[in-house]
């Protein structure tokens, strides 16, 4: 194998990492949005963990964000709208790449 196939395939396993670790932050992302958005509703314990699943598994409907928006939006009803929770999902992310930092260390 020649340098140029090492530094090829360094560069394919770094991709595939940042994107796995991309999709992981995304997903605990949506977890804590769900978490957010269930003490809203009034939800706690096993209830509001059980929500939170369903806004994870809604963000495979679609690409993009948006569908966890129009989900958590509609569930929230009158008590948050469609920016609010995107200004949320934005505050969310760091905090989603930190904990997983934090669970890879």
């Amino acid at each position: 194998m020649t340098t140029f196939d090492d530094r090829e395939n360094a560069f394919e396993a770094k991709y595939a990492h940042d994107e796995e670790m991309k999709f992981k932050a995304e997903a605990r992302c949506n977890k804590l949005l769900g978490l957010w958005a269930a003490e809203l509703m009034g939800l706690s314990g096993d209830e509001a963990a059980e929500y939170a699943k369903t806004v994870v598994r809604a963000d495979f409907e679609e690409a993009g964000h948006e569908d966890v928006v129009r989900k958590v939006a509609a569930d929230l009803g009158d008590k948050s709208d469609a920016d609010t929770i995107r200004a949320k999902m934005a505050e969310l992310l760091p905090l989603a790449k930190t904990q997983l930092m934090g669970e890879a260390g």
